[in-house]
């Protein structure tokens, strides 16, 4: 996922999540989930937005520590614990999967604070070659940009790795509603060049066609270590960022007004018989 059909260096920028609480509840035996955090179906999440999460963690004032599988809304757009203002949550919605374990910003989250993000999908934008190379040149202020959406094949729930992290609004005090930020961020990885398992007839036939870099999928029998706060050796956490195994991903054209953030409905999931902006492949 791009920012948008605007940007072109960051990815997973948008997505679709419309599985009600209940429904999540049961795919990923959640214990606790607050009926005040239920979020309305959202087809088209973008940066800042409240989202689901899914981690492991002791219930707040509970006697009992071990950590509780919680269905938790958190805002995309990770505000590190140190920062000094939470302006630049918006920036980092993406933690790229070879550095995540060293970077300042993400480091403290990947060692302790992982969970998932669910979603039905993500949307990523495609350039017309000839396009594209007018834009990198800078000939061309904004090139056509055709979006896809891209989803499990068999139509479960997309799992996305990510991390969340606490930060404190030292402007406010302790029993103020917003003295807390909990934010998330998306881990990303480097592009399937396989062939996706359903592919579009007149479009890319894999997710490298598309973008370099895809959300971080998790199946289901790394959802228990990926959550679990005891882990804490880095070896044995970057291991679990491996690829997923491939052919596991179908995309399909989508209509541009997913391009607009105002535009939220199912129609955006659509599948259309072809692109409505021309794109090589």
């Amino acid at each position: 996922m791009t920012g948008g059909p605007g940007s072109v260096a960051r990815m997973c920028g948008r997505y679709a999540a419309s599985r009600r609480p209940e429904d999540l509840a049961g795919i990923f035996e959640i214990e606790k989930w607050e009926p005040e955090e239920t979020l309305a179906p959202d087809f088209n999440v973008a940066p800042t937005k409240e989202v689901y999460a899914v981690l492991d963690r002791p219930v707040k004032d509970a006697d009992d520590r071990r950590p509780v599988r919680q269905l938790r809304a958190l805002k995309w757009g990770l505000v590190p614990s140190w920062a000094k203002s939470p302006e630049g949550g918006a920036r980092m919605i993406n933690a790229r999967a070879e550095t995540v374990h060293e970077k300042p910003s993400y480091r403290r989250a990947f060692a302790a604070r992982r969970c998932i993000l669910p979603a039905d999908g993500y949307y990523e934008w495609v350039t017309a070659r000839d396009e594209r190379e007018l834009e990198v040149e800078g000939k061309k202020k904004r090139a056509r940009k055709q979006p896809y959406f891209v989803l499990p094949a068999d139509g479960s729930v997309f799992a996305m790795a990510g991390l969340y992290e606490f930060w404190r609004d030292g402007t406010l005090p302790d029993d103020h509603p917003r003295a807390w930020w909990v934010t998330c961020s998306v881990i990303t990885t480097e592009a399937e060049t396989t062939p996706l398992a359903v592919a579009p007839a007149d479009g890319p036939h894999a997710l490298a066609d598309i973008h370099p870099r895809m959300p971080l999928m998790l199946t289901p029998d790394r959802w228990d270590a990926w959550l679990d706060p005891a882990r804490t050796d880095l070896d044995e956490l970057r291991s679990l960022l491996d690829a997923p195994p491939a052919g596991l991903m179908r995309a399909y054209p989508v209509s541009t007004a997913v391009s607009n953030v105002r535009n939220n409905g199912p129609e955006l999931l659509k599948e259309l018989e072809g692109p409505e902006e021309g794109t090589l492949f």
